[in-house]
């Protein structure tokens, strides 16, 4: 719903947009684009996909008409090898990608591709090939990776306005931010010793995942900020991340 709402978050993302060097294209990596293997979209007018059921008319009606940039996926396909990736005609621009970018670049005039996450490997691999990807920094691509650090549904507090958050998600928020200003990546990536409150927190892997994208493209003694804040419905953190 953060695509159709004026609220922190999707006020603070709109901040950013203004902020930041206007990039080239964009990479995005999305908790919903989790599938057996490692693709990138390659067409040159990705479709906006809604990934998702039993939400207002309203919602359904949004487009993302942002252009794809084919050059950028090949690019990545050389920078991945030899990791087999798949240039991909199918998939387009999904929830991850598009409700959050409709605030940053509102006018969809910044090329997006969409790199998968591949669910048969291990956390530490993804975070080998955000290490991979690095170069493009250099190259004017501005690098989103789109989950949540907490993201427990079972838990959520649907239609709570006002419900404050769980104290295993405090926590676990808490902790993690210690980490990453700490620059100790190790414990990050092998999240899941990080007791019980990672359990709850971190319930499947797809929505924390892709943190480790975007912590692998820090470089020695660069800084983080966490522009936006916030624990929605109890059990779902909204922190974004920024290197740099």
């Amino acid at each position: 719903m953060n695509a159709l709402l004026s609220n922190k978050y999707t006020r603070g993302w709109a901040a950013l947009g203004s902020a930041l060097p206007r990039p080239r294209a964009t990479l995005a990596i999305s908790a919903h684009w989790y599938v057996s293997g490692t693709s990138v979209t390659a067409m040159s007018a990705p479709r906006t996909i809604h990934d998702f059921g039993g939400f207002p008319p309203a919602l359904y009606q949004v487009t993302y008409p942002a252009p794809g940039d084919p050059v950028l996926a090949r690019r990545i396909q050389t920078l991945l090898s030899p990791i087999s990736v798949g240039l991909d005609e199918q998939w387009g621009l999904d929830h991850g990608t598009w409700s959050v970018l409709c605030h940053v670049f509102p006018e969809a005039d910044v090329p997006v591709v969409q790199l998968s996450i591949d669910e048969s490997q291990p956390a530490h691999v993804h975070y080998d090939i955000g290490k991979r990807l690095a170069p493009l920094r250099d190259e004017g691509i501005l690098i989103i990776g789109s989950g949540n650090l907490v993201h427990n549904l079972g838990a959520y507090a649907w239609g709570q306005h006002s419900v404050n958050a769980f104290d295993w998600a405090v926590r676990f928020e808490t902790h993690v931010r210690a980490l990453l200003l700490a620059n100790d990546d190790g414990p990050l990536i092998d999240y899941e010793t990080l007791g019980s409150d990672a359990m709850l927190s971190v319930p499947t892997p797809e929505h924390y995942l892709p943190l480790l994208y975007v912590l692998a493209l820090r470089q020695n003694g660069e800084r983080l900020h966490f522009p936006v804040e916030g624990i929605e419905g109890g059990s779902i953190s909204m922190l974004t991340v920024q290197v740099g």
